[in-house]
């Protein structure tokens, strides 16, 4: 193993130890080395990871900026080390991440889509109940696709109503309460699953006609399709409301369920923080500059104290917010 090879496994394995998966920067990193090794260098330079990242010209800049970010970071902690490594400034290719505006369902869309997925069909009739559970899940708890298709049977509490979130993206885990109506449509769904696939091959509480845990790709494939059936996508169209837009409406309806009741969001933000698993509270106020209404309601809410102009610099400063969700 080269020392470039050896110094990125211990690089990708500290990183994930505090939190961060780096699924996409790892495979991104994992070629920049091969491509090192076959350039026969030793060490990070600046022309080794400019010739690397813009080695496709097929690509726009935007993805060659993507990639020398990826190498940034490794170049940093490589630095410490080996003082010949050269860290790309960030000048040199910018890059800016572009957050997608969220999308936010009507009741009438979700409606739609639950009963859309409850007459698809399959060999055994489980997709039907398994895609509208995971779909009405999704939106009453705004948990994350990979939280709700990781859920295993013990996970989830069907007396008393509570989830058990393990492996979240930050490493967290965290309890999850759900409404009574909600504990009944998953008392239902698992007894459907049990009777029609009595002996399952996984633990998980959402299965596949096969006895298989419901994957996150599945799950997505099925949504699009949904969504192009009830006229949410076009046919063939790639961009579209997402899965993780119920997360987007359920913290954004419940931030205006708060403001329009006159409860004081800055005293209960942390209860939402929490049910969210956000890793900051940064994370979850992103919310209040994304959506017009919200950003609107807080400035009337603040106006009042006299806290308007330090909370529109706060807004707007580039240090407040994070990436993540």
């Amino acid at each position: 193993m080269t020392k470039l090879k050896k110094a990125l496994k211990e690089y990708l394995s500290v990183r994930r130890a505090i939190g961060y998966k780096l699924l996409y920067d790892g495979s991104l990193l994992k070629e920049f080395v091969e491509f090192a090794e076959k350039e026969k260098a030793p060490y990070i330079t600046l022309k080794l990871a400019l010739k690397w990242a813009t080695i496709s010209k097929d690509t726009p800049p935007t993805a060659w900026a993507r990639r020398l970010y990826a190498v940034r970071g490794f170049a940093k902690y490589q630095s410490a080390t080996d003082p010949r490594t050269q860290i790309p400034p960030k000048e040199l290719l910018p890059y800016r991440y572009h957050r997608n505006p969220p999308y936010i369902y009507t009741d009438t869309e979700i409606s739609k889509l639950i009963g859309a997925a409850k007459k698809l069909r399959s060999p055994r009739g489980l997709r039907a109940a398994t895609m509208s559970m995971i779909i009405g899940l999704l939106a009453v708890t705004g948990m994350r696709i990979s939280e709700t298709i990781n859920l295993d049977n013990e996970d989830v509490d069907l007396e008393h109503g509570i989830l058990t979130i393990s492996g979240t993206k930050f490493n967290k885990s965290r309890l999850v309460p759900v409404h009574i109506s909600t504990r009944d449509e998953l008392r239902r769904y698992a007894h459907l699953r049990d009777k029609i696939c009595p002996k399952p091959k996984s633990t998980s509480f959402f299965i596949s006609g096969r006895g298989t845990r419901f994957t996150a790709y599945m799950a997505r494939y099925w949504f699009v399709a949904l969504s192009q059936q009830i006229g949410l996508r076009n046919p063939g169209d790639n961009h579209g409301p997402r899965l993780h837009d119920f997360r987007h409406r359920f913290t954004i309806k419940t931030m205006l369920g708060w403001y329009r009741s006159g409860i004081n969001v800055e005293q209960n933000i942390m209860t939402l923080v929490t049910y969210l698993g956000h890793s900051t509270v940064n994370n979850t106020y992103w919310y209040i500059s994304a959506v017009p209404e919200l950003l609107r309601l807080a400035a009337q809410r603040l106006e009042k104290k006299g806290e308007l102009t330090q909370c529109l610099l706060n807004i707007h400063s580039p240090h407040c917010w994070s990436h993540s969700s």
